[in-house]
């Protein structure tokens, strides 16, 4: 099935090494310009822009994040400033380009440019037209966290042919109601922000009572401190680093982009039982946006064969950034092992606990 017609590509290739890698490894960047059809708002022509990192021979692994990832996963010769999971990938890392090829892409919306509903399908589709402007016909695996791994089970349920293997990190088939209920008000706090010809504050606010979501009580207990009085008012201990996230979220996101991307989590909705390829779901126990609860109820219902790992972590639904070790060992399991096809109408199961 065809959701979209190329109308131009171009791209930037070069010959590089990761920076860690004895072997030259290929590194390109390119984009591609498609006339999409967008489940909520018609048909658009979109620019999608991707990084594509390892030999056009090796298997592919599409590798995506929350809303905040880009295209620029892990650092290379070519592009060497540092990706956002740096830790994850290079040479003997459990993303090595030496023996993937590592794609990935900005996502739609993520310029500013597109004033639409998106929904996560609309990103899975997207995908499909990177594919097809690399030539890829099959990933090996489709590895998401958070927002990433929403879009990896709606492209598992609509493009399965091109699939092998899911690997969902913080991130389920539906958005719980009290997740969208706290990112409504992080979107309240832009538009307020609008309003009063602030846009950046409000964005600012908003990317503050985020990170509340993403990390937990616990670890704010061992980091900060009481309040105290400054200036005649009460400050508390967190205000300055909550400040700081405020900061660099505005200097590299714009006020739309935030507010379509928030909107595009809250519209998940994909039947588990759409997808019948083998799945490896990640569940972090003090995860707050994706309850546990949810992670099981995709594993029960997905038709493919299923793992499930639950990690005990500090950091909350920011695990798959914080965790490095049991990030690794997570995806060199899944990278390395096959999960066996299902031999009844219902997924064999496997929950493990990791540290």
């Amino acid at each position: 099935m065809s959701f979209a017609s190329h109308l131009e590509k171009t791209t930037h290739s070069t010959a590089s090494s990761i920076g860690h890698a004895p072997a030259a490894v290929p590194a390109q960047r390119g984009e591609v310009v498609v006339s999409l059809a967008l489940r909520h708002a018609g048909t658009r022509i979109v620019t999608l822009r991707y990084e594509v990192c390892g030999d056009a021979e090796l298997p592919a692994v599409f590798v995506a994040g929350g809303i905040s990832a880009n295209r620029h996963v892990g650092s290379s010769e070519a592009f060497a400033d540092a990706g956002w999971w740096e830790a994850q990938v290079g040479a003997g890392r459990a993303l090595d380009p030496r023996r993937h090829r590592l794609v990935a892409f900005d996502w739609l919306g993520s310029d500013g440019s597109l004033d639409a509903v998106i929904d996560p399908a609309d990103q899975a589709d997207a995908i499909a037209c990177v594919l097809d402007a690399l030539r890829i016909e099959r990933l090996e695996a489709f590895v998401g966290c958070s927002y990433g791994a929403m879009v990896a089970l709606q492209f598992a349920a609509r493009h399965r042919a091109r699939l092998n293997h899911v690997v969902a990190i913080s991130g389920a088939h539906r958005a719980h109601p009290f997740s969208s209920a706290w990112r409504a008000l992080q979107r309240r706090a832009v538009a307020l922000g609008a309003l009063q010809c602030d846009e950046s504050h409000g964005l600012a606010l908003a990317r503050q009572l985020a990170i509340l979501s993403y990390r937990t009580p616990e670890e704010f207990a061992e980091r900060f401190d009481a309040a105290q009085v400054v200036d005649g008012r009460v400050r508390v201990a967190a205000e300055d680093y909550l400040d700081h996230c405020g900061a660099q979220y505005t200097a590299r996101t714009s006020p739309l982009a935030f507010q379509r991307l928030s909107e595009s989590i809250d519209l998940q909705s994909v039947a588990p039982e759409c997808i019948d390829v083998p799945v490896t779901v990640v569940a972090v126990q003090e995860d707050r946006l994706v309850p546990i609860a949810d992670s099981l109820d995709l594993a029960q219902r997905v038709r493919g064969p299923t793992r499930v790992q639950v990690l005990r972590s500090l950091f909350g639904h920011d695990a798959f950034l914080k965790e490095e070790a049991a990030i690794a060992a997570v995806l060199n399991h899944a990278l390395n092992h096959t999960l066996q096809p299902a031999a009844t109408s219902h997924s064999p199961i496997a929950i493990e606990a990791a540290a």
